[in-house]
């Protein structure tokens, strides 16, 4: 594992415009590397947008689409992680992340839980992911997550076994609700985030996006969290921002010697109780 300065790319794409988003992108990214970033982050659905409904299947990419391509030789200079409607050789159309390191595809997640409540309607349009799997990265050991995914707790548990080191959550979070003077949803996420963080003694790199689609306004707020549950950097709310935040092997070393959680957690334990679980109800 080494050092790495991370860049949070907090932007604001434009829905459907798959070509204008990616300049964008392409853009902030030269700025993260003239600035001495190693890896580039961006939000869920960079490329595409959120809001898509009818026009995912318009806007969706092959892995092997120029669009992506593009962002694969970027990776050559830098590590990127991208978010985008993913199309496969038999149709299908996922919610899905890539990491692209060295010129390569280094690892591939379709977003499991999709959200079909309230503002949102997911599973109308797209295909749900089937796993979860930490990857080895010139950074050390990572896992991805994009946005719901990381509210279902199994998620980044199940990362955490995998040996990632390092969570990284790709996101479109719209702001909702007022908790005291703080907006209800970035509340929510910082909970969830340090909280994570602290349980698994790993860093994770949450990385939201802003603008507005159909009257809904995203909040933005991307942050790092070190693994003792510190936000070590911020965004700011509502607007466009990069944000660098440097990732210590060290901090990750001395988190885990001074709370042992991982070394202590049984997974047998875990297998066995889940397995008595799903056979009690499935009685």
């Amino acid at each position: 594992m080494q050092d790495c300065t991370a860049a949070l790319i907090q932007l604001k794409p434009r829905l459907g415009q798959v070509a204008a988003n990616l300049a964008l992108i392409r853009e902030q990214v030269e700025r993260t590397i003239e600035q001495g970033a190693e890896l580039a982050v961006l939000p869920e659905l960079a490329l595409t947008g959120y809001f898509l409904k009818d026009l995912a299947p318009e806007v969706a990419l092959s892995l092997d689409s120029p669009e992506l391509t593009s962002l694969r030789q970027l990776s050559s200079r830098i590590s990127i992680v991208a978010g985008f409607v993913e199309v496969t050789p038999d149709f299908q159309f996922y919610n899905s992340a890539a990491w692209f390191e060295d010129g390569e595809l280094r690892h591939l997640h379709r977003k499991v839980y999709l959200p079909t409540y309230g503002l949102f309607d997911e599973q109308r349009y797209l295909g749900r992911g089937d796993r979860f799997r930490a990857f080895d990265t010139r950074f050390g050991r990572m896992g991805l997550l994009i946005c719901e995914d990381m509210w279902h707790l199994s998620a980044p548990y199940l990362l955490a076994m995998d040996g990632a080191t390092t969570l990284v959550c790709l996101s479109s979070s719209p702001g909702r609700g007022v908790d005291g003077v703080e907006l209800g949803s970035a509340a929510a996420w910082r909970t969830l985030t340090t909280a994570t963080a602290r349980f698994l003694t790993c860093r994770v790199l949450y990385v939201n996006r802003v603008g507005y689609e159909d009257g809904v306004g995203f909040w933005g707020g991307s942050h790092a969290v070190t693994p003792s549950g510190e936000i070590a950097g911020a965004a700011p709310e509502f607007d466009e921002a990069l944000t660098f935040v440097r990732l210590a092997a060290a901090d990750l070393r001395r988190e885990r010697i001074t709370s042992p959680l991982l070394r202590d957690e049984n997974l047998c334990v875990t297998q066995r109780e889940l397995e008595r679980i799903n056979r009690e109800r499935s009685r």
